[in-house]
């Protein structure tokens, strides 16, 4: 791991376009997360250990309007930014684990209950996790 000028951990692996095209995506799923007040968001580089994707974003939504409304505007800031809407979604009637695919980027938006649950930190805690730039180093 390597630091940039400001001091946060950098990944020292150059990437392809396309690997980058899927940061600044899941980046800014994550900072659309952040903006609804989403918890524990985490950003991880799944794509030296899956096929099913490059980057998963996993944040926690405390209520099912909250989770809903987290998704939106994942789903607005991918559309407004990148020009991408999800391949697939799945979850969102129901409130409590909604998941977005853009392909090379998977997000997984749930609920206190589901998180702990099926913990998928722990599943894919082997995957490289991302600093968030709008996040403190103390908070991720």
């Amino acid at each position: 791991m390597v630091s940039n000028s400001s001091g946060q951990p950098t990944i020292n692996t150059p990437l392809s376009p396309a690997q980058d095209l899927a940061q600044t995506l899941a980046l800014c799923l994550a900072e659309a997360a952040d903006d609804r007040k989403g918890g524990d968001i985490l950003v991880l580089q799944v794509a030296d250990v899956s096929f099913i994707a490059d980057y998963f974003v996993i944040v926690t939504g405390f209520s099912r309007t909250q989770v809903r409304a987290i998704t939106e505007s994942m789903e607005k800031a991918a559309e407004d930014h990148y020009h991408r809407l999800p391949v697939r979604q799945e979850g969102k009637a129901e409130g409590t684990w909604v998941l977005l695919d853009y392909g090379d980027v998977i997000s997984h938006v749930l609920m206190p209950e589901q998180r702990e649950y099926y913990d998928l930190e722990a599943f894919w805690g082997h995957a490289e996790r991302l600093p968030l730039p709008f996040q403190s180093p103390s908070e991720g």
